[in-house]
């Protein structure tokens, strides 16, 4: 750094949900690749941020916790004052940039008010007029080259684009201790189930998880279900449908020991949800079910992955479940039941033979 220059301070605004979070990595990898000696301070949700501890690439996380629905929210700027006092740290910060990766009209609103003179974001839900350079947002691009386009708009270069996260030895040995105690061994042909989504009807049924679970125990690998607190409940009403084989580990080890433990497996399967990007950033082969969601904007972002989509007349559509379609008997929608347990488990075993083989089809 020269002596007596001012240092560069930026900040990206991209808050709310894991798989989100994930997602902007390779944004501030490159960021930081293009900035090396600059200040960089990332605006989190406390939750969500639990994904990304230990990033290198960030010299700050700043946490913003409005009351919503859409997040695990303690609510802990609820008021007006909480919020104008927020809005008065973030100025204090004296930030020169914002790269405001969210598209919604408040984001934009709270780039303005942190003072900076560069503002720079999506040019979405009329709020181009409180941006200082506006990027077209491309509903048929992936969420991770939407948000590197926001750098190659600001003349910053984009040398790589994958996701990572980063576990501790303690997360990966209280992992390795967690399999062990449930009678599994790490490495061993461990086999990721996520049979949970944050709307029932979006999800594969149980159904097919459990005999999924028995197809893959028939050729000797073990079967593990992944679930938060919340899906202990659901789970026991299925527990049944599993067979004693399964380890079940729903809702018995936290987030950052659950990423520690993809990384022990050979294989995820699961439903499009935060957990399944985090498997994509664990690097292991994967299979993603997507029903009513288009995975072109939310797919798994991975060389070692295989989405199972049914793509109807209607896909993608707007999940008001059921005003558009017919529900099945199991209460989900078509493009959900048309996934079929033969054509994942083949998927599954030919990802897991391509590991085997230190290959893998499907390069992004």
């Amino acid at each position: 750094m020269v002596v007596g220059k001012k240092q560069n301070r930026i900040l990206v605004l991209r808050y709310r949900f894991i798989g989100d979070t994930i997602l902007t990595v390779p944004f501030l990898r490159n960021l930081r690749r293009a900035e090396p000696d600059a200040h960089i301070a990332w605006v989190v949700a406390p939750g969500s941020a639990e994904v990304v501890k230990g990033i290198p690439y960030v010299d700050e996380l700043i946490y913003w916790d409005p009351v919503t629905i859409h997040a695990d929210s303690q609510g802990k700027h609820r008021t007006f004052s909480d919020k104008l006092a927020f809005i008065r740290a973030l100025r204090a910060r004296h930030f020169s940039k914002v790269y405001v990766l969210k598209r919604s009209f408040s984001s934009a609103i709270m780039a303005l008010l942190s003072g900076a003179r560069e503002r720079i974001g999506f040019n979405t839900e009329g709020r181009g007029f409180l941006l200082t350079k506006r990027v077209p947002y491309c509903s048929d691009r992936h969420e991770v080259e939407n948000f590197l386009d926001v750098l190659k708009s600001d003349g910053v270069a984009v040398e790589d684009d994958f996701l990572e996260f980063w576990s501790t030895p303690e997360e990966e040995a209280a992992a390795v201790q967690l399999l062990s105690g449930a009678g599994a061994n790490a490495g061993n042909g461990l086999v990721a189930l996520h049979p949970f989504a944050s709307i029932a009807q979006r999800g594969w049924h149980l159904e097919n998880f459990a005999t999924l679970a028995a197809r893959f125990q028939e050729q000797g690998l073990t079967p593990l279900v992944l679930g938060a607190p919340c899906d202990r409940k659901t789970f026991d009403d299925a527990r049944r449908l599993f067979g004693a084989g399964t380890v079940d580990l729903v809702g018995k080890c936290s987030l950052r020991v659950t990423m520690a433990l993809l990384k022990d497996c050979s294989l995820f399967v699961g439903n499009d949800s935060g957990i399944m990007h985090l498997a994509a950033a664990a690097g292991i082969p994967l299979v993603a079910l997507f029903g009513p969601q288009s995975p072109v904007k939310f797919g798994p972002w991975s060389g070692k992955a295989v989405v199972a989509y049914k793509k109807f007349a209607c896909s993608p559509c707007r999940q008001k479940f059921f005003t558009e379609c017919e529900p099945s008997p199991r209460m989900r929608p078509a493009c959900v039941e048309a996934i079929t347990v033969d054509e994942v488990f083949s998927e599954g075993m030919r990802l897991l033979n391509l590991s085997k083989e230190g290959k893998y089809g499907n390069e992004q």
